[in-house]
């Protein structure tokens, strides 16, 4: 990958004598700025009301399993284990408590600045002034970032997979100055780790595999010998995930995302930017305008004086590798997800956000006055901290609400169903202790620790609405029946609705306690059918 910028791009140093003293304020308020930007920044990846989504708690049921126990969960779980194994340790210390499990992905989020800075400086080039813009640049748009700041709250595995790429990013920067064996080791390590982090990281790694085997092969005979070497690191670190095959070939094979639909790659593309900048909502839509443009600034843009931008259709030196390893890394995802049937969620594009942010980043520089530099910087860290403001204030799920439901009138003996099963993660994780209730999930009435994803489709498609409401009604024994659902599942296919069809024709007297709201990500409402 090619991190050095065009030294010798007309414009880009933007220097000029130093402004009068009474000029300078604009410079001191700025740097005011960056500073509160950056605790803003900090606070925000730790602060959020939500309760923990089906994702979270699914996860942090299996890192709480005993280590022996992890590698058969993941199989049916359909996830690599390294965050797994990291929440475990951290679990261990710090407790299961929201706040605490989140606090993990806070820490990383926060780890990620520094990194995001020293990637700066080595994408900046040789000149100190664009080096310095760049850097601070990237930690700006990091530390702003809806994207980065919404996973930096979240019980996943992405913020880990976030960090190890800026660490590679890095490592690979400095091998191709230097091809030390610290560096060509590092480069194996973080291989190893991201494709046992996030599976998506298979078309990173190919990618940047790709890259070297061709410099290896048909690039100048100086770079031969570098480019040979970091391909031997690579494939160290691909022969590390050897053991997890087996596992990796079972999820594979009966896993994937039954609870999505393919799409095309290019709308899938537009959708995993969007989110970059927040999501489908008034604060996205507006934000991803400024980011985009951008990052095709960095790739196409550079000042022509103070005031104007000229364009080079033939792109400019900068970028260009960072934009083809993360276009190139997220078109094949999109194709082989068409081509195999699975669903795209813009989570697993974390391997490639870092890889935009720095061209965000570096596209701040096609502007060669400060000032400039500065007003479309803070527009960015504003904007940006609108959508991370949404992010403490929205519960993305229902949880709680079907919870305080519940408590307020059951009594010991009555049974709760949940149809999907989906829905009994985070809501059984708020059940109390000592409430003595039966918790039966769909399709088999076991307990909604877990979703099984073996063959998911196939289960439910061979369970019957009727005989599922038949074991609810059997387990209550005249006690009240709960039903948490929600509609709309795929391969559920008006099953959830046909158990609340049977629990009705079977006692009549029912109550809707809960209504499902839309507005919410994980919405689900809560039926009460008396004796």
């Amino acid at each position: 990958m090619n991190v050095n910028a065009d030294p010798a791009a007309p414009g880009l140093d933007a220097r000029s004598p130093e402004p009068p003293p009474s000029r300078r304020s604009w410079a001191w308020a700025f740097a005011v700025f960056v500073v509160g930007a950056l605790l803003v920044g900090l606070v925000l990846r730790f602060l959020t009301v939500s309760d923990l989504w089906l994702d979270e708690a699914l996860t942090v049921n299996v890192a709480r399993l005993p280590l022996g126990e992890l590698q058969e969960a993941l199989k049916r779980d359909g996830a690599p284990p390294l965050y797994y194994l990291l929440l475990h340790g951290w679990m261990l210390v710090f407790g299961t408590g929201d706040v605490a499990v989140r606090a993990l992905s806070g820490v990383l989020g926060v780890a990620m600045l520094p990194l995001a800075y020293l990637a700066g400086l080595r994408l900046g080039g040789d000149d100190p002034d664009r080096r310095r813009w760049v850097a601070w640049s990237a930690v700006l748009v990091v530390v702003s970032s809806p994207y980065a700041i919404r996973y930096s709250t979240e019980a996943r595995m992405y913020m880990v997979a976030m960090v190890l790429v800026l660490i590679g990013y890095l490592a690979l920067a400095n091998a191709l100055e230097r091809p030390r064996l610290g560096w060509l080791a590092l480069i194996a390590v973080v291989t190893a780790a991201l494709l046992y982090t996030q599976y998506w990281a298979f078309f990173l790694v190919g990618v940047l595999g790709a890259i070297q085997l061709w410099r290896a092969v048909r690039g100048p005979a100086a770079e031969r010998a570098t480019a040979w070497r970091i391909v031997a690191a690579i494939a160290v670190g691909g022969l590390a995930f050897v053991p997890w095959l087996p596992t990796f070939a079972y999820q594979m094979q009966h896993t994937g995302t039954p609870w999505d639909t393919p799409a095309s790659p290019p709308t899938n593309a537009a959708l995993g930017v969007l989110d970059f900048a927040g999501g489908r909502v008034l604060e996205g839509w507006t934000l991803v305008l400024p980011l985009v443009v951008l990052a095709l600034l960095a790739l196409f843009g550079r000042a022509a004086d103070r005031v104007h931008v000229s364009l080079d259709l033939r792109t400019v030196p900068g970028v260009r590798w960072e934009w083809f390893v993360g276009a190139a890394t997220l078109i094949a995802g999109l194709t082989l997800s068409l081509a195999i049937g699975t669903g795209f969620q813009s989570r697993y594009a974390a391997v490639m956000f870092p890889l935009f942010a720095l061209a965000v980043a570096f596209g701040v520089t096609a502007f060669a006055d400060r000032r400039i530099r500065a007003a479309v910087l803070a527009l960015v860290v504003l904007m940006g901290f609108v959508g991370g403001a949404r992010n403490v204030v929205t519960n993305r799920t229902q949880a709680s609400q079907v919870v305080d439901a519940i408590t307020a009138d059951a009594r010991p003996g009555d049974v709760v169903g949940f149809c999907p099963d989906q829905l009994g993660p985070d809501v059984a994780r708020l059940v109390p202790d000592g409430a003595d209730l039966g918790l039966m999930a769909w399709p088999d009435g076991r307990a909604p620790t877990f979703v099984d994803w073996v063959d998911y489709a196939d289960r439910n498609a061979a369970t019957s609405p009727e005989t599922y409401a038949g074991e609810l009604l059997d387990e209550a024994d005249g006690n009240t029946v709960w039903l948490v659902w929600s509609s709309g599942y795929r391969t559920l296919d008006g099953k959830c609705e046909a158990v609340i069809d049977a629990l009705g024709h079977a006692r009549p007297a029912w109550a809707e306690l809960v209504v499902p709201d839309q507005e919410i990500y994980e919405f689900m409402g809560l039926r009460r059918f008396d004796p």
